[in-house]
């Protein structure tokens, strides 16, 4: 009776939407293109879960100095974290991530920057700035982008070049003496080439005092550099020649690990944390440095009945991160089993890729296009625990990738799609250290796989339209050196393979009023790979688990409620669980583990069998809202505020009432003025408004160490937008 009540009252809303459907309403939704699928459609178009940022959320997420991770939970579904600071970011897309803190550690889901794989973690943080678009595809990406992925794709697009003069300045300064500068001006040099400048510098003061050595302000600040150019030639219509050339300098604090402000039996933070305070004795008050440098080129020629694109990349990077990893001091806070400190550096990174894409352009029912990737990584990481000497590891990365896909109009109603696509991976290792021999002979790890996708989009009405989707996807095998630094040797992963499901509606309704995109989702992981990390070893060892599993719903929602007032909403439910009776880990000492538990060889071990996957929210709630108030002057007064809530998410593989988090939650304000030119913008901010302290993590080898999200940050800003 209640599913049949349940349908019925969404047939009633379907009908009222096409009741609707000739009414003039005052204010309508913008329509949003998207690239999932290699060329520009309609977001509605799209026969998969995609969602999108738009420039003003992503102005007021970024404008008080954050990085990449700050877009963690803005999207229903999509999470990230970190415990190396401002870089090595870990993303996670419907639970399913790595939280291997290691700077040559895999990762399911793929960042991709203006066309460019941001493979390695630390090219993952590049910082974002004069940005066009921010688009997140859910779901395995086995088909036509980068690096074949599990998980999902977060793709971020910089405003392009053009023939028209266009320039933008935005300056914020908070406390903490936090600042932000952001500036981009580009237009015609000539009648075929055109360019456009972009460049952000960040600051902030340390405020962190170390009251163990006594002095004040001794980390948690950071400045931050980078800058873009980017020219087009044109010098035929069917020609365009992109180039991109960037960098990025970082001199900060690295993640400020806090020990034991966790009470045993609780995932409260108690009074050993001080958001301004730290105890620590080692770690030199962990200073990170980074430089990274980068260029590509997209050359694209329009033969008529085809289009032929080649896009080269080159990415350079080198830097490191240093840490006192337990967080305090011989005295305390609380009991420390024992001190630690670490270093850990990419010496050096080259990163090449090259792909070459052919697309139909004929228009009419059939759409196809085919293509081939490749992508080379050689890179040197360097861990120096302090007790001994450093060791230094070189991986090497080389893939190769054939992909096509195809859609074909079947009538005016029904379109279907599919894809497939070839990829060839080998991973390559050699290392040398005081701990251990020497591996000269290269470790090798190969992996091969054939991944697909097939999909169904049906309009029922011009508001609404229903898809279907079956898609594959692969992460090739997995090698991890850290533990050679620690003398106990590498670890290695076999390939994992995904499938997975998905359905869902995309509507506009009340004549473009609203836009409701709902979808439902499961998954089926194979030879899941997982990082165990930590335990009395602190260690990291790569492991499978037979299987993982999930299933979950999501949902975005645009509304222009009146001419005034834009809301947008998010939501996600997901259900994660790992699949293997058999799969154990170390666990942690010092806190209460509530998994089944067995000594052996005089270690204790946790059954995960039914876990949920680590850092993975089972439910994520967005919310944002700008009202403005036009003045008589054409002026405008506005406000703007943005929620996200976020549920249970588990830390580590095993389960325990200390290292999870439940109830996170932050808020943003902005209030400010328009003026009546629409060039000039004067406002007032602030970042985690409630000023709330969430655990975002933590270390489990020594004591009850964790790491906590930002304090809270008001500013003002002035901003300006020339055309």
């Amino acid at each position: 009776m209640g599913r049949t009540t349940q349908i019925g009252k969404y047939a009633s809303y379907l009908l009222l939407s096409t009741a609707f459907a000739g009414v003039a309403f005052a204010q309508q939704i913008e329509e949003v293109t998207v690239t999932a699928q290699r060329h520009a459609e309609n977001l509605q178009d799209v026969p998969m879960s995609v969602a999108t940022l738009d420039t003003t959320h992503v102005e007021a997420i970024f404008e008080s100095g954050q990085d990449i991770k700050a877009i963690a939970n803005h999207l229903p579904n999509v999470y990230a974290e970190s415990s190396n600071g401002r870089v090595a970011p870990r993303f996670y897309i419907r639970g399913l991530g790595n939280t291997d803190f290691d700077l040559a550690a895999s990762q399911p889901v793929s960042i991709i920057m203006d066309d460019i794989v941001m493979e390695n973690v630390i090219l993952k943080s590049s910082p974002i700035y004069d940005i066009a678009s921010v688009e997140v595809d859910r779901g395995p990406q086995g088909t036509l982008f980068g690096r074949n992925t599990t998980a999902g794709i977060i793709k971020f697009t910089s405003a392009k070049p053009s023939q028209e003069f266009e320039s933008q300045f935005t300056a914020n300064y908070g406390n903490y003496n936090t600042a932000s500068i952001e500036a981009a001006a580009g237009g015609g040099l000539t009648d075929t080439l055109s360019a456009r400048i972009s460049g952000l510098w960040q600051h902030r003061d340390n405020y962190i005092n170390n009251a163990y050595t006594g002095v004040n302000d001794a980390l948690g600040g950071y400045d931050e550099k980078a800058a873009r150019l980017q020219l087009l030639w044109q010098p035929v219509d069917k020609l365009s020649i992109l180039f991109n050339g960037h960098f990025r300098s970082l001199d900060g604090t690295a993640a400020i690990f806090r020990a034991n402000i966790l009470t045993k039996g609780s995932n409260k933070l108690n009074a050993n944390y001080q958001h301004d305070t730290v105890w620590f004795d080692a770690g030199a008050n962990n200073p990170q440095k980074y430089n990274s440098i980068g260029t590509s080129a997209e050359i694209a020629y329009d033969f008529g009945p085809v289009v032929l694109t080649s896009i080269t990349g080159y990415e350079y990077t080198h830097g490191y991160s240093r840490g006192d990893i337990d967080g305090g001091n011989p005295t305390g806070p609380g009991v420390i089993y024992f001190q630690s400190e670490s270093q850990d550096g990419l010496d050096y990174l080259h990163q090449y890729t090259q792909e070459i894409h052919l697309a139909s352009a004929t228009g009419g029912p059939w759409f196809w296009q085919v293509g081939g990737f490749w992508f080379d990584t050689d890179y040197q990481d360097t861990t120096y625990p302090y007790y001994v000497g450093p060791t230094s590891v070189r991986q090497t990365n080389i893939s190769y990738a054939l992909f096509g896909q195809t859609s074909y109009q079947f009538t005016d109603k029904l379109k279907m799609t599919a894809g497939l696509r070839w990829t060839a991976d080998t991973k390559g290792m050699t290392a040398s250290g005081p701990l251990m021999t020497a591996i000269t002979d290269p470790v090798r790890k190969s992996g091969s796989n054939l991944s697909w996708d097939l999909s169904a989009d049906y309009a029922i009405n011009d508001s609404v339209k229903a898809y279907a989707r079956i898609s594959t996807g692969f992460r090739a095998p997995s090698i991890q050196g850290r533990n050679l630094a620690f003398g106990t040797g590498y670890s290695s992963a076999r390939s994992e393979t995904i499938t997975s499901y998905e359905a869902g509606l995309k509507t506009e309704l009340f004549n473009k009023v609203v836009r409701l995109n709902f979808d439902g989702f499961t998954y089926y992981v194979r030879n899941m790979q997982f990082s165990a990390i930590g335990g009395s070893g602190n260690s990291v060892n790569l492991i499978n688990a037979r299987a993982g599993q999930a299933y979950g719903l999501e949902t975005d929602a645009e509304w222009a409620a009146t001419d005034n007032l834009l809301l947008t909403a998010g939501a996600s439910w997901t259900h994660t669980e790992i699949r293997d009776s058999n799969l154990t880990t170390a666990i942690c000492a010092q806190c209460t583990v509530t998994n089944p538990t067995e000594v052996r060889s005089g270690t204790t071990v946790a059954y995960l069998n039914g876990n949920p996957f680590p850092q993975a929210p089972d439910y994520q709630l967005s919310l944002t809202a700008r009202y403005g108030w036009p003045l008589a002057n054409g002026g405008e007064i506005f406000a703007y505020t943005d929620w996200w809530l976020q549920g249970y998410t588990n830390f580590f593989l095993y389960k325990s009432k200390e290292f999870h988090s439940n109830g996170n939650y932050e808020g943003g304000l902005k209030i400010g003025y328009v003026f009546p030119d629409k060039r000039f913008q004067v406002a007032a901010y602030a970042r985690n408004l409630t000023n709330k302290p969430n655990l975002q993590g933590a270390i489990d080898f020594d004591d009850l160490t964790g790491f906590v999200s930002d304090p809270r940050i008001v500013g003002i800003e002035i901003s300006a937008h020339v055309e």
